[in-house]
């Protein structure tokens, strides 16, 4: 009755989630199918395709929000399910959503503002424009300089991936510099060398945090108040806003934020003053301004706040493919989007955008469940027939004794302290790291298995008496797990 109850109300919130504008025929038709052909990373053999209000009853996701792009124009966009379950506020395209580290990109716009305007260079040792605070230079940076560039590329050597973000109504709220130094009340480490820059790519919010301050320090304004004034309302985000926490927002417009278990995070969302690499509140249908203007900047035929040369050199992979400014770069199928994605405590959400041809998509979820987006994402794809932007993997399964599925149950230690546990229920197996959500694993062999929702694969590995004495995960490598219970 509990999953029926859910479902009728993914239902009604489905069917009268307000658009902006009138559709047409051809477009609802579109809607309909994106929402009920969900494909993931991995498709089995004889699998039907799954449905949006299905998926997020699954993945016990409270709601989400999509927008469609195509032909440099907004072609839909819709909410689903609930912004507050508990006081029953339903997901518009009005809502707004942490944008998480997607605020990286809008970012990289407004400090790339400041290049073209000639009031920074990219190239230039970031102290020169470092006034309230300097970057304390040691040993491990070789006597190199960081550069601008090599913040918005991630290409800095500096710590700090990501941030955790406070809760709200109960922790006290750092200064920008107390986070660059790991001062109290900051609940992450200085932001500091690793190694010289300009080696490599490694993803940095740290470095990120330190362009926040630079835009501050140039401009003399609140953080907030600049992007707003010069990338945010230019590009028609007026919804839009990097303060933390909103001003000015009426509270039902701002999604709550839910745990894995479906529990609302405390405070309803955390705060994160780290705005540039963390703090933007946004929906979609802002997101898809954002890139529509960047697509036609790319092409030449706009510049509301970044010119066409300014576009192609933000878009434009740094050292390493992949990385560009603020951006990466993806090439598949010859067709090169630029994207990013998002993790805040209680919403993540992603966005990819054609260089050519005017094609995009944006979803957001409140939920740190994310296994529904790769498949919004590839229902999009093949409804609209975006080239490259489908990505799911035919495969097939085998059928394996439950007595041998027995075998492979237990703990396995991924890392120190760090645990995988496989269980059996019938005859399916599943798997579940420390502090994350049970998943099904799938046989393609009698020990090596899949899973359908992202690019991963467990082997159970025996010894010369039979006895299974580790497994071994396929996660952008191999990762040895040692049996341990």
């Amino acid at each position: 009755m509990k999953s029926l109850t859910l479902s009728v109300a993914f239902l009604f919130t489905l069917i009268f989630s307000p658009n902006s504008y009138s559709q047409s025929t051809d477009t609802i038709d579109k809607i309909k199918q994106v929402e009920n052909n969900l494909i993931g990373p991995i498709q089995v053999e004889g699998d039907k395709p799954y449905t949006i209000v299905g998926q997020m009853a699954h993945y016990n996701i409270k709601g989400v929000s999509v927008a469609v792009i195509h032909n440099y124009k907004l072609e839909w966009a819709k909410g689903y399910g609930w912004a507050d379950e508990a006081l029953k506020i339903p997901v518009t395209t009005q809502t707004l959503f942490q944008a998480a580290s997607i605020s990286k990109s809008l970012n990289s716009v407004g400090v790339l503002k400041l290049v073209q305007d000639k009031k920074i260079d990219l190239y230039t040792d970031i102290n020169t424009y470092l006034t309230t605070w300097k970057f304390p230079y040691d040993s491990l940076s070789k006597g190199k300089k960081i550069s601008v560039a090599n913040l918005l590329s991630h290409t800095g050597g500096l710590t700090a991936h990501g941030f955790g973000g406070y809760e709200k109504g109960k922790d006290t709220i750092p200064t920008i510099v107390q986070i660059l130094n790991g001062q109290k009340p900051a609940n992450s480490p200085a932001i500091r060398s690793m190694y010289e820059p300009g080696v490599k790519t490694e993803y940095s919010g740290g470095g990120i945090a330190i362009s926040q301050l630079i835009v501050m320090d140039v401009t003399h304004q609140p953080y907030d108040k600049y992007m707003y004034d010069n990338v945010l309302k230019p590009l028609g985000m007026n919804s839009s806003t990097y303060a933390q926490p909103p001003v000015g927002v009426k509270p039902e417009l701002l999604a709550t934020a839910y745990y894995i278990d479906g529990k609302e995070v405390p405070g309803k969302y955390h705060i994160y003053p780290e705005q540039a690499a963390a703090g933007l509140w946004t929906n979609p249908t802002d997101l898809a301004k954002y890139i529509i203007e960047t697509q036609l900047a790319y092409a030449g035929r706009s510049h509301k706040v970044l010119n066409q040369e300014t576009t192609k050199l933000r878009l434009t992979p740094y050292i390493e493919n992949g990385a560009a400014l603020g951006v990466f770069i993806d090439n598949p199928d010859s067709t090169k989007y630029f994207e990013h994605s998002g993790a805040n405590e209680g919403f993540r959400c992603t966005y990819y955008g054609s260089l050519e041809n005017g094609n995009g998509v944006v979803v957001m979820v409140n939920s740190d469940g994310e296994r529904i987006m790769p498949e919004i994402v590839n229902s999009v794809a093949k409804v609209y027939g975006f080239k490259g932007l489908y990505q799911s993997k035919l495969r097939k399964m085998v059928t394996v004794a439950d007595s041998v599925l027995e075998t492979y149950t237990g703990k396995y230690e991924l890392q120190p302290k760090f645990f995988l546990t496989v269980t059996r229920e019938g005859s399916q197996l599943y798997g579940q790291p420390d502090g994350d959500q049970k998943f099904e694993i799938f046989p393609e062999s009698q020990n090596k298995f899949f899973l359908k929702g992202a690019p991963i694969e467990v082997e159970f590995i025996k010894d010369n008496k039979g006895e299974i004495i580790k497994c071994v995960v396929y996660q952008g490598g191999p990762h040895d797990a040692k049996k341990v219970k």
